[in-house]
């Protein structure tokens, strides 16, 4: 949190009367005084331009970007990927970039219609984690006492089970399909946004300029969606982009296991575990390997330059 949005009302701004909690605010001009000086904290997210001078950013954005380009391009890019030929096992070459499968088809048109899967469901889950998780976070930070209590202990049942085994039992229990392997990543997913975003309600209750809000009349409502939120952003975004990485990782994990998308769908996980049957022909699982290195590595690399820009005490404890 910045030290602007950690300012005092100045001495010479104060109420015209005594305000109670949860009455109006007594004088207009104060509260757009204050409104003013959390305008900045709420705007951080716009003022990330300065990521853009580190390489390894540019470059990753540009990797994100391609593979995007290549999603959506990727009916007109390729041919159809559950295509079956002669062709078995043919090494990459001109006529096969990325070489055929068992079943003679293109291991490049599944690598490129992969990330047509991949990428839109890892969005889905941490979208949807982001939004339980938070909302959990928000509730137990901001309430406080029982309702803390309860949502954290809910919370820490989650976190006792290694996500990998709770997601593999909660896919095994619905069965494998592309909709149980999102509801089994997100039920394991929601709890680490909880507790971040907790953290981050409890240090905003405790900043000066929220009291101040308070001393102005402002109520507990109309504070926690103009001040703890916006102010809660940072910390959530900043997770929420190291998180796709996992995502990816975590789908493709229960589709290595067969708890995934079901055949012929061309997952990356799943194309995994059909070239580790045999290593000789090393092509089937190498480039689906390569495209979930290459995106969680660009995810991750995104996310730790949105950490150091949107946290600069974490910037500063660097130097």
């Amino acid at each position: 949190m910045s030290d602007t949005a950690r300012e005092t009302v100045p001495d010479d701004v104060t109420p015209a009367e005594p305000a109670t909690p949860g009455s109006p605010v007594a004088d207009p001009a104060a509260d757009r005084l204050l409104a003013r000086r959390r305008w900045p904290q709420r705007l951080r997210l716009a003022r990330v331009h300065s990521i853009w001078r580190q390489p390894a950013v540019v470059v990753a954005v540009g990797i994100l970007a391609v593979w995007v380009v290549l999603a959506l391009l990727a009916p007109v890019l390729t041919a159809d990927p559950i295509a079956q030929s002669p062709d078995l096992y043919r090494p990459p070459s001109a006529a096969h970039w990325f070489g055929t499968d068992e079943l003679g088809r293109d291991v490049f048109a599944r690598v490129v219609h992969g990330a047509r899967l991949s990428l839109p469901l890892a969005v889905v889950i941490v979208g949807c984690s982001l939004a339980i998780g938070g909302l959990v976070g928000l509730l137990a930070g901001y309430l406080g006492r029982a309702a803390d209590e309860i949502l954290m202990r809910l919370t820490d049942l989650v976190f006792a089970f290694p996500q990998i085994i709770l997601a593999m039992a909660v896919a095994a229990v619905f069965g494998p399909s592309t909709r149980n392997a999102v509801l089994a990543l997100v039920v394991v997913s929601w709890p680490i946004y909880a507790r971040v975003i907790r953290s981050a309600v409890l240090s905003i209750r405790s900043s000066d300029f929220l009291a101040s809000s308070r001393l102005l009349g402002v109520g507990p409502w109309q504070a926690l969606r103009r001040d703890v939120v916006p102010n809660s952003v940072g910390p959530a975004v900043v997770l929420a982009t190291l998180e796709l990485g996992n995502a990816v990782l975590m789908l493709a994990a229960l589709s290595f296991l067969g708890l995934g998308p079901r055949p012929p769908a061309p997952e990356w996980g799943a194309m995994i575990a059909a070239g580790s049957r045999d290593l000789s022909i090393w092509w089937v699982s190498v480039f689906p390997g390569l495209a979930i290195l290459t995106v969680v590595l660009a995810f991750n690399i995104v996310g730790d330059a949105l950490r150091d820009r949107l946290d600069p005490r974490y910037a500063r404890g660097l130097r």
